[in-house]
Order: C-alpha cells, then structure tokens, then sequence
C-alpha cells in the first residue's frame, strides 16, 4: 500500500513509519523540516506545514494513498485542514491522538467509552498542560466527523522505547544503569503503566491493513513499582512516601511515570487496552522496553530534571531524617 504519514521523523512517527517498510508498504512523509531526519532511503520526503492551512499542503496535491496516519496533528487547525484537504484523497485516516482526552482520569480502569473532557475551541492553538487534552479532543472530533467509518483514533498511555526524545521513560533505565542507592517515589505499591512505541506502530499497521476503525486506547502491562524496580534491575531501591517527596519538592517533573494511587489522575495508570489486544495489538515484554530504551539512551545524550547530585543530596537528607 501507499501510505502517507503526517510527521514520521521522530519517536512515535519514527517507528510508525519503519513498522510500515519493514510490512513492505511504500511511506511518505509529510514534514516541516525541522527535525533531524535519518529515515531510510526509500521514504519519499515531501514538505509542508498545515498550520499555513491549504497552502501548506499544496506537496500533495493530485496523489492518493490507501492510508494517512496523522502523528503530528496537535491543534483543530491543523487537523482541520488535513482531514478535510485529503478526504478524496485517502481511504482511511487514522489520527494518533492520546489517554490525556479522559475527563475523569480517577476511573479504574479507564475504557475508551468514558467521558472525554470539553473540547477546545477551535481558534486555540498554544499547547499547554491544560489544553492538550481538550486540543487532542476537538482534533478527533474533527477527525470522525469527516471521515465517519474510516476513520480510527488511537489513544495511547505515555509512550516508552527507543528514540524517545522526551527523557520520560529513559530516565529509569538510565537511572538503573548506574547502580547504587537508587532514590523511587512511594513504597513500591503504586503502578506505573507505558506502551512501547513499537507495539503502537504495529497495531498502527494493522489497523490500516486490515481496515479496522473505530478507537482505541494503547497500553502495555500494569506494574507496580516494585515491579517496574525489578524489571529495571534497581537492586538497591530507597523508597520515598510523598511527605519525603514534598519536602524534596519531588514531582512528576523529576521522577517520571509517578502518579501516585491516591492521586486524582491515578486512572491513566490503569488504561484499559482490552479492545485493541482483541483487535490484535501485541505486547512487547517490560524487560525488553528497558533492556532496548537503554541502549538507544547509552548514546542519545538526554538530559534529565533529577540530576545525580540533588538525587544523593535528597537520599542523603533522607537519612539523617530518618535517623
């Protein structure tokens, strides 16, 4: 199939686009430029910005593909215009939306039927903590209102694997690589849920060969931290209650993936995935995540909120306080 991808050079789209070469699909790209680019050879490069609306997608202008997956779509502008600029022009879109739409994110767990929360207007266009969500809403909006049966909405937990640029996820392999007392939030009993990239572009593939719409949240398994400790290979973890971590003024900045289970959002660690693993999303094993995300960091230069300094200060604080 020909499929065009809206985004595609980093992280998520990254692995979008390589699952579609390496199932023998022909992949263009649709970029501003902007980013580092060291996709294979063989994907077809084209340049636009929908944020020029119409204009900024004149590079696709007379092509048809059987697919567009839409990485990149974070604003009703944006969607907007290639939702509806390539209606004629593809069969199915399927827009990479996120768990962050869910108005009550205490439920546990959190299904794809819940209550979405209000839509953003849609001349907004400055993303922040407290309009990606509603900004992610009205872009699905958009997106099943245009092309009804053909479209599919995919919305995953906070995405983990290589290439991934945001230093969430890596921290915590990276953090385990350097052994020694290793400070984690809460007592091991809270949960901590991600879906690898891989398994998101797989089930990305899948959709499209098989033509399945409709939506779907994306996550791998629920861990406790504890777990999580384990599947890291932290052998000396030093676990800190959220007063120690106030006092440290400890966040999820610093420490990330924490949500604690008492706290208000604590249902976006518990997603449930049920309807795309009946759909046939597959799951990369947690040891695999951690084991390939730290090979890819070990030379990616990340920098991280939490460094190894104010990290022996805080434990080292810890343990005058506690004696």
């Amino acid at each position: 199939m020909d499929i065009l991808v809206l985004g595609g050079t980093k992280f998520v789209g990254r692995h979008i686009v390589l699952a579609l070469l390496a199932a023998g699909h022909r992949v263009t790209v649709l970029t501003r430029g902007q980013s580092p680019d060291e996709l294979p050879a063989e994907v077809e490069r084209l340049h636009g910005d929908r944020n020029a609306s119409e204009a900024g997608l004149a590079a696709l202008a007379g092509r048809t593909w059987a697919a567009c997956v839409d990485v990149s779509g974070y604003t009703p502008g944006q969607v907007r215009a290639s939702a509806e600029g390539l209606r004629a022009q593809v069969e199915r879109y399927v827009f990479i939306s996120t768990a962050s739409v869910y108005a009550e994110p205490d439920r546990h767990p959190v299904r794809e039927d819940d209550p979405l929360l209000p839509p953003a207007a849609e001349d907004v266009t400055e993303i922040t903590g407290e309009t990606y969500g509603p900004l992610k809403v009205t872009c699905e909006q958009i997106v099943q209102a245009t092309y009804g049966e053909r479209a599919t909405i995919l919305r995953p937990q906070i995405v983990a694997g290589p290439y991934d640029h945001t230093a969430r996820y890596p921290y915590w392999p990276d953090r385990a690589s350097r052994g020694g007392e290793t400070l984690l939030p809460g007592d091991g009993t809270d949960h901590v849920q991600v879906i690898d990239g891989r398994d998101l572009a797989r089930f990305t593939v899948q959709v499209i060969e098989q033509g399945i719409g409709g939506v779907f949240n994306l996550a791998g398994p629920r861990l406790t931290w504890a777990e999580f400790a384990r599947v890291l290979g932290i052998t000396q973890p030093v676990w800190l209650g959220q007063d120690a971590l106030d006092r440290a003024e400890l966040g999820f900045r610093e420490l990330p993936l924490y949500i604690p289970e008492t706290a208000p959002q604590a249902g976006l660690m518990d997603l449930s995935a049920q309807r795309a693993l009946a759909a046939g999303l597959t799951l990369t094993p947690p040891e695999v995540t951690a084991q390939d995300t730290r090979a890819w960091s070990a030379g990616a230069h990340l920098e991280y909120a939490l460094s190894p300094e104010r990290e022996a200060e805080v434990l080292r604080e810890h343990r005058e306080r506690e004696n």
